[in-house]
């Protein structure tokens, strides 16, 4: 069976058939969808201070430490798109923020439980409704 793209975040397509996670602007593949899509991408660390100024000046200026946060970029290796941004402690991993059950999916879509219509994912009753 041949699967539509489903859209998965503003900057983010889910191919089943070929099991990988893709730009949304410029399909570049980034990696398996059974792992963590931030691991295909290009990552930016940023001070956080250049993205929130400091509003004032001395010891406290309203701008975050960086001893205390930083800011990860993640962008699409083929376009340059962000895909993402995230504020972490300084030493922890990267979030997973989406994991999907790719063969539970699969299976319902084959199923007709769900249908992928312009990107999306619905369940098959709403598609009457839709009047698709």
């Amino acid at each position: 069976m041949h699967f539509k793209r489903i859209r998965f975040t503003e900057n983010l397509d889910l191919d089943l058939n070929d099991e990988m996670w893709h730009c949304a602007d410029c399909g570049h593949a980034l990696i398996s969808a059974r792992t963590n899509y931030k691991r295909g991408c290009l990552v930016a660390e940023r001070d956080p201070r250049e993205i929130h100024r400091p509003i004032l000046e001395g010891e406290h200026t309203l701008s975050p430490d960086p001893n205390w946060i930083r800011i990860l970029e993640f962008y699409c290796p083929g376009c340059g798109r962000q895909v993402e941004t995230e504020y972490l402690p300084p030493g922890h991993p990267v979030t997973l923020d989406i994991e999907v059950d790719i063969d539970a999916l699969k299976h319902r879509l084959q199923d007709g439980e769900l249908v992928v219509q312009d990107g999306h994912l619905y369940p098959a009753h709403e598609k009457e409704e839709r009047h698709d």
